[in-house]
């Protein structure tokens, strides 16, 4: 009778050491991965004491079978029935329950899952507007021989940003610059800037002259376009060759130029694009001397705001007399600097500057 009692015993045991073992796996994995995301420390040692209390249950049950198959196999083990029940009771119960135990650890680590998934998504919605703005402003700029260029860019207070600039080798002693600013913000100005700036880099190539790039830019955008869409944009190709730079503003903020001492500001040649399918656009040629230098921005800069006041064109001029021999970059993140002080510590729109002096 003890002996027949012992071998059931040894197998309910063995079946709850199981059910534990499973459940003891998912909680290992959790606990891995846990591990490798490097999570919250109480959540991390939380996975690891359910993990050590599966795998201990486990143990427990796995010797309570060895032990009982031993005795029912020796038979010499005289084992009292009711020390047989206290053995077999929690044994049945986690029968029992056991399948309970394994859902719940699946539950657990499927939900883990949905959390991180959860967060993954977070992370490339957070991740999104900045790897665009990338892409429309990048940081780094290609070297030009001849050329030393300097670009700060700046969000505002969008998710998407509708400014944009470029810095593209279009010949082989020609290499054009472009700043634009959609008007609007979120994700269909982003796009079209997208669209404007990489269509620019074809027509740049295929049209010697930026007023006829920017006329075919027009011509293909409005087509694409919504009603309410328009792009003003500085279009300005170098010749280190000839010395010269030709440039195209489409409806743009006053581009600016140091020559010969003096600040110049270079207006508008033609209206914002998408405006009009059939525009006209203009270009102007003018000879650089050595140390020339060319400054543009999008209108996030001059209509910087405190109170009812603008930053304004008159104080990109000042601060560009009052130290022309800065270089582009430090004199782009100190026309920034300024406005962002101006305003207060704030600005609403995004801010893009591109200066370019000739070497």
């Amino acid at each position: 009778m003890s002996q027949a009692l012992l071998v059931l015993v040894a197998v309910i045991s063995l079946a709850a050491a199981l059910v534990w073992a499973r459940s003891a796996r998912y909680r290992a994995r959790l606990a891995q991965r846990l591990d490798v995301e490097q999570a919250d420390a109480e959540v991390r040692e939380l996975a690891h004491s359910d993990l050590r209390k599966d795998v201990h249950t486990a143990a427990l049950y796995t010797a309570v079978a060895v032990a009982c198959a031993g005795g029912a196999a020796t038979a010499d083990v005289d084992v009292t029935v009711v020390l047989l029940v206290l053995v077999a009771i929690p044994a049945v119960a986690s029968l029992v329950v056991g399948r309970n135990f394994v859902t719940e650890a699946r539950l657990e680590l499927r939900r883990s899952q949905l959390e991180q998934r959860a967060q993954e998504v977070l992370i490339q919605e957070e991740l999104a507007p900045k790897r665009w703005a990338e892409r429309l402003a990048p940081e780094a700029l290609p070297d030009v021989v001849g050329l030393e260029v300097g670009s700060t860019y700046q969000a505002g207070s969008g998710l998407m940003a509708g400014d944009f600039y470029d810095l593209v080798r279009v010949g082989p002693h020609r290499v054009a610059a472009v700043i634009g600013d959609v008007a609007g913000q979120g994700i269909d100005p982003a796009i079209t800037a997208f669209q404007a700036k990489y269509l620019l880099r074809v027509f740049l190539r295929q049209f010697r002259d930026p007023s006829q790039a920017v006329e075919e830019l027009n011509t293909q955008m409005s087509a694409i376009g919504g009603p309410e869409e328009f792009i003003s944009l500085c279009v300005a190709v170098f010749d280190t060759e000839a010395q010269t730079v030709r440039y195209t503003s489409a409806g743009h903020p006053a581009a600016w130029l140091w020559h010969d001492r003096e600040v110049q500001p270079l207006r508008s040649t033609g209206p914002v694009v998408m405006l009009d399918p059939t525009a006209t656009f203009y270009s102007r040629e003018i000879p650089l001397d050595a140390n020339d230098l060319f400054l543009v921005s999008t209108d996030g800069l001059t209509e910087a705001r405190h109170g009812d006041q603008q930053f304004g064109e008159d104080r990109v001029a000042g601060i560009l007399r009052r130290d022309p021999g800065v270089t582009p970059d430090v004199l782009c993140k100190s026309l920034l600097e300024a406005a962002i002080d101006f305003a207060g510590g704030a600005i609403n729109d995004d801010v893009a500057i591109l200066a370019i002096r000739r070497s």
